[in-house]
């Protein structure tokens, strides 16, 4: 990703659903002004979700997604289906896109029956209006341009309605101070840059007019002798070095932690992590990430991870992983979900994820929670955490 982008997770994804052959490639063309999509007259045309990141006046920087019909048949349909509700998990903003010939349907009724359900904003778009002419609601032409724009500054106005993230840190901050990150360059490391939860703190602590002192853990005891931060923020994995090296009286936390409150489930996370002190042996674990990435031999996700929970627990659980857009429906015959800070899902995906897992009564936490609490610091690294009323 640029340093000058932005994350796809903190764009407002619209995505277009509708049936096949509705006209959804040929009207996120239009919308997006580019010939993204590949559109034809036969049915099922689009086998895959397209993205499109762009700006979209007044509302800026969003995510257009483009998804195969919902009404597809056969076995590579239903797989095709599968995937549309994958992006329905993380849609801000739907359009259902309707041919304005054919009318709304019980297709179109389902799809806005899951939007209301999850409280998902969304319109429908009549299509072909050159044709069929004017639907009940907005109605567009992809092939003449008629109603595009219209259509789009509803979508911006309706940018307002999407959810907002908490800050990360920058309310945690009083303008001139300092903020000390600690950030190992290891194995894991990507080479040449920092990852993103680093790099979006960075720029918080700035717009909050702090500064933002980066340091190895190897450097960090030297420079805590000739600064005195108001927060130290380190790697989850550095955790049990870094606290001892910090004084009492300095807030500590980890940037996992804090992508956990960005993204609204650190509740949920603290609470969730007390399971680790029931584990049995042969208990099911999913470790779940939302990228992928290619695994370090010593990967913190499916190496680190299970090995200090082995280590803390004293058991043998069983543990199973998924990364990127996979995430089980069903998890009811897990003892624990833990997932990892999340910063390349948007809102919804991650709100949806822990919904998912909490609503079939097993407990959810993330990566920097679960090693804090072994590591006997959790309470030290929520304290800075003002909305937080777990451990007050």
């Amino acid at each position: 990703m640029s340093l000058n982008s932005t994350p796809s997770a903190d764009r407002v994804h619209i995505a277009f659903f509708g049936r096949r052959n509705a006209g959804k490639s040929s009207l996120v063309n239009a919308v997006t002004g580019q010939d993204l999509a590949v559109v034809s007259p036969v049915s099922g045309t689009t086998t895959d979700p397209v993205f499109k990141a762009m700006e979209l006046l007044p509302l800026g920087p969003v995510m257009i997604i483009d998804t195969p019909g919902y009404d597809d048949e056969g076995a590579l349909g239903e797989l095709r289906v599968e995937k549309t509700k994958q992006i329905l998990r993380r849609t801000d903003i739907a359009v259902i896109v309707t041919d304005a010939k054919t009318g709304i349907g019980a297709t179109e009724r389902e799809l806005i029956a899951l939007f209301e359900e999850r409280g998902v904003p969304h319109l429908t778009v009549f299509t072909k209006s050159d044709l069929f002419g004017a639907g009940d609601g907005i109605s567009v032409s992809s092939v003449t341009g008629e109603g595009i724009s219209g259509l789009k500054d509803r979508l911006a106005a309706m940018g307002g309605q999407a959810s907002e993230p908490f800050p990360i840190v920058s309310d945690l901050l009083t303008p001139g101070e300092i903020a000390v990150l600690v950030i190992p360059i290891d194995k894991a490391a990507p080479k040449g840059r920092l990852i993103l939860p680093q790099q979006q703190t960075i720029r918080e602590i700035l717009d909050a007019g702090c500064s933002a002192l980066c340091v190895r853990d190897t450097e960090f005891a030297e420079v805590m002798k000739k600064v005195t931060p108001s927060i130290v923020i380190c790697d989850s994995q550095v955790f049990g070095k870094v606290d001892s090296l910090t004084p009492g009286d300095v807030p500590m936390t980890s940037f996992s932690v804090l992508m956990a409150r960005h993204k609204g489930i650190l509740e949920v996370a603290v609470r969730g992590v007390l399971a680790l002190d029931t584990l049995k042996d042969g208990d099911r674990v999913l470790i779940s990430e939302g990228c992928t990435h290619h695994r370090q031999c010593d990967d913190i996700g499916s190496v680190k991870l299970p090995r200090l929970i082995r280590k803390y627990t004293g058991v043998e659980p069983s543990f199973e992983f998924t990364s990127g857009g996979e995430f089980p429906d069903d998890v009811s015959g897990y003892s624990l979900v833990i997932h990892c800070g999340g910063c390349m899902l948007n809102g919804r995906e991650i709100a949806w994820r822990m919904k998912n897992t909490e609503g079939q009564g097993v407990p959810f936490t993330n990566y920097g929670v679960a090693i804090a609490h072994m590591n006997g610091i959790l309470k030290r690294s929520v304290k800075p955490i003002p909305e937080l009323t777990t451990y007050k």
